[in-house]
């Protein structure tokens, strides 16, 4: 064997062990970057499922207090707002006004013990209750992705392959100003 062909041995497993080091950080960018976009979409799901449960709350809650009209129509209008956002960074941002719509709502049932009391609103206050839960467990896990993906595109060598094939890192989600302060309820 000539001297030419063990250089072009020599060259093809150089660039075999090359492509074989790049394919496992690839696949693991991919794989990370999916689950980034699956956590996202549970959010938007779970967001989903809260937008479902509202148009209910709030006609149970009408049967029993037709007065509280302004409070209903806040309620409906936030409603509106995360459903129409286009992104979901929109829908979390209206989703503040939501929240603050049916905590005014909680505290107008509270004037009234009859409706606390109808089986039909404490289930759908208990499948609200679980929502919200479901809200913050799908936000955690969206952070716990990004966290692990902005780590891969950070450690070395994957951080070249991640710049070369133009991965970038994702904001989590942190909390607003807003919730750094506990709703006050006056009665």
């Amino acid at each position: 064997m000539g001297r030419g062909a063990k250089w072009a041995i020599g060259i093809g497993v150089v660039a075999l062990l090359l492509f074989l080091l790049l394919v496992s950080p690839y696949n693991s960018l991919v794989n990370l970057d999916e689950q980034v976009n699956q956590a996202k979409s549970n959010i938007e799901v779970t967001l989903q499922r809260r937008l479902d449960l509202i148009p209910n709350l709030v006609e149970t809650v009408k049967g029993y207090a037709a007065h509280e009209k302004q409070t209903l129509e806040g309620v409906t209008k936030a409603r509106q707002q995360v459903a129409a956002a286009p992104t979901l960074e929109g829908k979390l941002a209206a989703n503040q006004g939501l929240t603050s719509a049916l905590g005014r709502l909680m505290v107008v049932v509270e004037r009234y013990p009859d409706l606390k009391a109808s089986a039909n609103f404490r289930a759908l206050q208990d499948q609200l209750e679980g929502t919200e839960n479901r809200i913050a467990v799908a936000r955690t896990r969206y952070n716990q992705a990004i966290l692990s993906y902005n780590t891969a595109i950070r450690r070395f060598p994957t951080l070249i392959l991640a710049r070369l094939l133009g991965y970038t890192p994702k904001q989590g989600f942190a909390a607003t100003a807003e919730a750094q302060t506990a709703p006050k309820v006056k009665f």
